[in-house]
């Protein structure tokens, strides 16, 4: 442990890392979140169009291995984007901040790769599992298109058409699927 550091069990309440755990996170650091989020379903969805893996694990496995190579890769590109644009070493809190940042590009796989388990468990085929997954992901984007526009106090037209845009991502991906495989 480094000098001076004192374990959280032991720190007194109220102390600032205490406090900083409660605060509401940034607008950036949620619209980062939310960005990774998109990000991660249209991706997830995208692997599981394009793979030829012969079961449901080995699908599950490669879209969790690609989107864990993905947010190492932008991870990196940020740390070493900040190196080259600040003339020096990123800070420790900036490097911190990297690493444990931007997992809802891997964790916004979870429901449409769950809703593929699910559909493999009551016997459905590897492909009937993907469309299913690709379905449900299909339906996140639509949500998360309808909550965008929502809370980006747009219009009711174009709230719509941001459910829409963000659903045909979706539509484009089951399309690619059955014309794929």
């Amino acid at each position: 442990m480094f000098r001076g550091a004192v374990p959280a069990a032991h720190r007194a309440p109220g102390h600032r890392r205490d406090r900083r755990a409660l605060m509401p996170k940034p607008a950036q650091e949620i619209q980062e979140a939310t960005a990774a989020g998109l990000y991660g379903i249209i991706v997830s969805s995208a692997v599981m169009v394009a793979s030829h893996a012969p079961t449901v694990s080995a699908t599950v496995v490669t879209v969790l291995g690609t989107l864990t190579i993905y947010w190492v890769a932008e991870r990196y590109a940020r740390i070493v984007a900040e190196r080259i644009h600040e003339g020096h070493r990123p800070r420790w809190d900036t490097l911190r901040a990297q690493l444990t940042g931007g997992w809802e590009l891997v964790t916004a796989s979870f429901l449409p790769l769950g809703v593929l388990v699910v559909a493999w468990l009551l016997r459905r085929d590897l492909r009937t599992a993907v469309i299913s997954a690709l379905l449900c992901s299909t339906v996140l984007l639509c949500m998360a298109g309808w909550r965008v526009g929502r809370q980006g106090r747009l219009s009711a037209l174009e709230q719509l058409v941001s459910t829409v845009v963000a659903g045909l991502f979706g539509v484009a991906l089951i399309g690619l699927k059955t014309m794929l495989h």
